[in-house]
């Protein structure tokens, strides 16, 4: 993939002073005619899985099921390395470890960070599914371009994806109903300060053992006057770092006074958004036609997150819920800006019927209570039929309950580890103890860093 500034100028025409000032050449002359040149644009590397280098730990972690631990991350990441002169490097699979950063890195600067989330799920079959990792590695993209890191090939990195979790899950995902929280992530890396796109950058997945969130109803606390998460223009649509580190102390003060999560309002109107760093549905009864709906923000203004999570609810809703069986009423699916005032009026009416957050984490958590500016509003029901349901159907087909084209089965390499010789360990550890006292240890070894 070429860089921004060489697109479209593989060949650049060439035109010399002395040949238009020539004594024949006037105003309404036509210039001589000038052949092309072509120039050699370097051809940047693409992201290739299949060229994807193995090395398997030496020191496998203890097997836990404990996401509070230390150390929640599996044996396994994998890293691959990008810059503007040659584009990516080898992926390359390998024990878990900590990154060399130079302290200049971009990301440490300037934000250019973006990360996805994603989970692998063990089926009640036994088998190990990803849901939707398409739709993550394309979401990657958008955010990693919106912060001036590197493109690459969604289905390339799905490809990584696979291929890590084909390596750990059989030891880390061992259960039937369970799974393990996968984190892809992108940084602007290099060596030198400056406000500037990056020349390098980084890109690692890793996974971990991941606490069970949608277990409990949720409280929100609904954001103050003056605290924005996003806003039109910027970067709400994107997951970047930046979008979540200021809402950190909004989220500490939730927390502390009982409550689970933020609900996001935006503008004087008090347009509802987001609950956390989730998307937010409701469902009451139109007031003018009396119809149930599905309500949720819409995608148009770009201030909140495509979902995952979110976009599977709209679907499965419109495809299983807009029609009356039974007892069940059908529901209209609306995406639409809709207020405070709005859910307020709903509430004091008798209308405002349910309430859930949907992400990644969150998964499909019901909202039984909402405190804004000295008002608590409740949603008729605590955990709502219509919820369950939703909930029920996305967790059979991440499961393998439901066979569906959204669940991606993967097939396991199973956890393997190297083989080592302890006595070529320790002969190795006894010439490193004799170099550590050479004055010139120090700056070997932080030239053999460079060099891996």
């Amino acid at each position: 993939m070429s860089p921004p500034s060489a697109v479209g100028q593989n060949l650049v025409r060439v035109t010399a002073a002395s040949s238009l000032a020539g004594p024949n050449y006037t105003d309404s002359s036509e210039p001589p005619a000038v052949a092309p040149v072509a120039t050699t644009v370097p051809e940047l590397a693409e992201l290739d899985p299949s060229k994807v280098k193995i090395t398997l730990t030496r020191n496998p972690k203890p097997f836990h099921e404990n996401p509070g631990a230390p150390d929640t991350t599996t044996d396994h990441w994998i890293t691959a390395k990008w810059n503007y002169k040659t584009g990516w490097q080898t992926p390359e699979l390998k024990p878990s470890g900590p990154i060399d950063l130079w302290p200049a890195a971009s990301c440490l600067h300037y934000a250019t960070e973006c990360f996805e989330g994603l989970k692998a799920y063990r089926g009640f079959d036994g088998s190990l599914r990803l849901f939707r990792p398409n739709c993550n590695a394309a979401r990657m993209i958008i955010s990693s371009t919106r912060i001036a890191l590197p493109s690459c090939s969604p289905s390339a990195l799905e490809e990584l994806i696979k291929l890590l979790i084909s390596h750990d899950a059989p030891k880390w995902l061992p259960k039937p109903g369970t799974c393990l929280y996968i984190r892809p992530t992108m940084i602007g890396t290099g060596t030198a300060l400056g406000v500037q796109i990056p020349k390098e950058a980084m890109l690692f997945i890793l996974a971990a053992v991941f606490p069970v969130l949608d277990a409990k109803p949720m409280r929100l606390l609904a954001s103050r006057e003056n605290s924005i998460r996003s806003w039109p223009g910027g970067f709400g649509f994107a997951k970047v770092g930046a979008n979540y580190g200021p809402s950190l102390m909004a989220h500490e003060e939730a927390q502390s006074k009982g409550y689970d999560q933020i609900l996001w309002i935006f503008d004087k109107s008090c347009q509802v958004t987001e609950a956390g760093a989730s998307n937010f549905f409701v469902i009451w009864r139109n007031k003018d036609t009396n119809k149930l709906q599905l309500i949720t923000a819409p995608l148009d203004n770009r201030i909140i997150l495509d979902g995952i999570t979110r976009r599977s609810v709209l679907e499965i809703a419109r495809d299983r819920l807009t029609g009356t069986t039974g007892e069940l009423e059908g529901l209209e699916i609306v995406e639409r800006t809709y207020t405070m005032t709005d859910l307020i009026d709903a509430h004091k009416d008798g209308r405002f019927i349910e309430a859930f957050a949907t992400g990644t984490a969150y998964f499909i958590s019901p909202v039984y209570d909402i405190h804004f500016r000295g008002t608590d509003i409740q949603p008729l029901q605590k955990s709502g039929r219509y919820t369950t349901l939703i909930k029920g159907w996305l967790k059979g087909i991440m499961y393998g309950k439901e066979r569906n084209e959204w669940a991606v089965v993967v097939k396991e390499v199973g956890f393997k580890t190297e083989t080592i010789d302890e006595t070529e360990v320790e002969a190795f550890a006894k010439k490193i103890r004799e170099l550590k006292g050479n004055t010139a240890w120090a700056a070997a070894l932080e030239r053999v860093a460079r060099e891996i």
